[in-house]
């Protein structure tokens, strides 16, 4: 028994619930395990999550007491339990991917100017802003980054049997150590040689690898990736374009926002798009 007004059941028939479910059919496969959760399910509790800005533990706690959540989702009836598990928020997004994010955000578009919410001439005029999606990176050091991916390639190595003839795990270690006392003690000319140290053992190690893949092609796939991440720090210099800064997050870039306090920002930038009339937002 709900309101056959309230907002958010017109909002549900409004939406064209099938047209998802023919885009991300091809998402689901038949075989064993745990049944697939309803594609509306997933997407309903993702729009939700974004209309109530809240985190994804709450948007399941909420869909297990709030009746009118669960009409939207496509229940029939008033369910006891949480919808799913909070991970799968966190996944579904993972597997659509983002086309398959720019697919739902372009139906909620349409329907907002199918029912007059916005109107096309509200978007001949739009507001570009910035802002900046800092990730839990260390703080970008030259050192780090070319010690990190030598202990990476020699651990690979050792993974899958490729011998070196030597791995520079003992200097290494005490060469970035050094390197990061001469920051401190702003001994920039010291700090230099130390991270050109780093340098040379990363550059020995990437030369004895790429030698043993040459003639081992079923192993160069696996070594592929991280040597071309290795030449990247070797080759980039203090204003190159399109810096490495972290190896587990390849999309991190440093961004100048004009801030006293911190002039520079380490993530992903979003891009914020506002039309002059309703203030109609994407991200």
């Amino acid at each position: 028994m709900i309101n056959p007004k309230a907002p958010l059941k017109l909002l549900a028939e409004q939406i064209d619930w099938h047209y998802f479910e023919k885009e991300f059919a091809n998402l689901y496969k038949n075989g064993p395990g745990q049944p697939p959760k309803s594609i509306r399910l997933m997407i309903g509790l993702l729009m939700l999550q974004h209309i109530a800005g809240i985190s994804d533990q709450k948007v399941v706690e909420t869909g297990a007491e709030n009746p009118y959540w669960q009409y939207f989702c496509a229940d029939d009836h008033f369910q006891w339990k949480v919808p799913v598990d909070a991970s799968s928020l966190v996944r579904w997004p993972q597997r659509l991917g983002p086309q398959g994010m720019e697919k739902i955000l372009a139906v909620t578009i349409q329907q907002a100017i199918n029912k007059g919410v916005i109107k096309k001439r509200d978007w001949e005029k739009v507001i570009v802003d910035t802002t900046v999606m800092e990730k839990n990176i260390a703080y970008p050091t030259d050192s780090n980054l070319l010690n990190r991916a030598r202990q990476k390639l020699v651990k690979l190595a050792k993974k899958y049997g490729l011998k070196l003839r030597q791995n520079y795990n003992r200097v290494a270690s005490r060469v970035s150590r050094m390197a990061g006392r001469y920051a401190h003690a702003k001994q920039y000319k010291r700090m230099r040689v130390s991270v050109k140290k780093l340098g040379t053992y990363l550059g020995r190690v990437v030369g004895a690898i790429t030698r043993q893949v040459s003639h081992l092609p079923e192993k160069a796939a696996i070594f592929n990736d991280l040597l071309g991440l290795s030449r990247q720090l070797l080759s980039q210099k203090k204003h190159s374009p399109n810096k490495l800064y972290s190896l587990h997050e390849r999309a991190v870039y440093a961004v100048s926002k004009g801030k006293a306090r911190k002039p520079y920002e380490y993530g992903c930038k979003v891009s914020l798009a506002v039309t002059h009339k309703q203030g109609f937002a994407l991200s």
